[in-house]
């Protein structure tokens, strides 16, 4: 029992971590958070943390129910979270910074908290979860890893140190770009998912 138990929480656990990707997402959070202070930092990641959380839970216990009551389909979000992340790249890379156009409140819920940490990869695979494991499997494991997500977020305060305003203007800039093809990508795939383009590898 307990080696299934175990079987199951690393089952759960790892999907989900693959596509939270807070590793991958860190460098986003550094290049949004340029210009803040350290109290407005752990402001906006306390609020992306919660926002990932609730749209997660949302999707976990009523995400069957809210796509086949409204027709949603998850191609539709990897759409519209594309479009959101592609119009804030483009206005960073425009106007020179994220933060000085809305606030770190709204930056923490879009697109850090969604579709950053809990977007169409993310909802996709927790309603996949769902219907293989125990509910409460996948509830404890998504916890886990928001919690992993806020400790790493936690740490972008050290980078900003360790890159000066140049070093992060600079990656910041990278970034931006990196935010726009992702955005790209997550459109292209939205289609994909919706059966109106056809990707061949």
């Amino acid at each position: 029992m307990e080696i299934n138990w175990f079987e199951t929480f690393v089952l759960t656990f790892l999907p989900l971590f693959i596509a939270i990707d807070s590793l991958g997402n860190l460098p986003f959070v550094v290049s949004l958070s340029e210009g803040m202070t350290r109290h407005e930092r752990r402001k906006m990641i306390h609020v992306a943390v919660i926002t990932a959380a609730v749209v997660g839970l949302i999707f976990l216990f009523f995400g069957q129910f809210i796509l086949s009551v409204l027709g949603i389909k998850v191609g539709s979000f990897a759409i519209a979270g594309g479009l959101i992340l592609l119009v804030l790249s483009i206005k960073y890379m425009t106007a020179g910074q994220t933060v000085e156009l809305i606030k770190e409140e709204m930056v923490a819920v879009v697109p850090i908290g969604t579709p950053l940490t809990v977007g169409p990869a993310t909802i996709t695979t927790l309603l996949l979860l769902a219907t293989q494991f125990p509910l409460y499997m996948v509830l404890v494991s998504f916890i886990l890893n928001l919690l992993v997500v806020w400790g790493i977020f936690m740490l972008s305060g050290w980078i900003v140190r360790f890159l000066g305003q140049g070093g992060l203007k600079a990656v910041s800039k990278v970034f931006s770009l990196l935010l726009a093809a992702i955005a790209v990508s997550m459109i292209i795939r939205g289609l994909s998912l919706l059966g109106i383009l056809t990707i061949t590898v």
